[in-house]
């Protein structure tokens, strides 16, 4: 079944319902009044719950549209398409320390990512729809970072064994830190994967 395309006015809505959101939430929480929500995007509470009719369902295209457009800055940072294949080939010589670099600078805005976006996700009510939802983010988040890490190893410059989930998982550990540690932990890291 394909989505419903909506009219031009009701997308518009619909995009500025999320805007709303995504402030609001940042501002005041993902428990935040939905009445608050429909007032800053200037329109009413009937358009908010007909686009969205439950809190989960706005916390969902919130947080949905935060990984697509992480996910597609990893992508494009490898030179993939949205599919995962490389534009224009071959990995350039000269371009191995590039890629190390947008590896790690998109590792950081994961880091971002996380610490500033996580309780998106984990406020949506437990359910079978957020393990399925959790399972899609977290394997478009490993498309992303398998695509920077193996066009890096094709390129020489980072050594075969490491493993993008790895690089997940050390850089999600790091949410909690302050920025200034994370930079250090991730410069260790990078010192850590590189090919010598």
């Amino acid at each position: 079944m394909s989505p419903v395309k909506l009219r031009a006015d009701a997308r518009r809505n619909r995009e500025q319902l999320i805007e709303a959101a995504r402030e609001v939430f940042a501002e005041f929480g993902t428990q935040a009044p939905l009445d608050e929500i429909a007032r800053r995007a200037r329109i009413g509470n009937a358009t908010l719950y007909r686009h969205f009719p439950t809190r989960d369902d706005l916390l969902v295209a919130v947080y949905a549209e935060e990984v697509q457009a992480l996910c597609a800055a990893g992508l494009d940072a490898a030179g993939l398409d949205t599919v995962g294949r490389a534009r224009g080939g071959a990995v350039a010589a000269g371009e191995a320390e590039a890629l190390v670099d947008r590896l790690f600078e998109w590792l950081a805005a994961f880091v971002r990512h996380v610490a500033e976006k996580g309780d998106l996700a984990r406020s949506l009510e437990p359910s079978t729809r957020r393990s399925q939802l959790h399972e899609e983010w977290h394997a478009a988040m490993v498309a992303a970072v398998s695509g920077l890490v193996e066009r890096a190893q094709e390129a020489g410059a980072l050594r075969a064994d490491v493993d993008p989930v790895d690089l997940l998982v050390l850089a999600a550990g790091m949410a909690t830190a302050e920025p200034v540690r994370v930079k250090r932990m991730l410069q260790m890291v990078r010192r850590g994967v590189v090919s010598s």
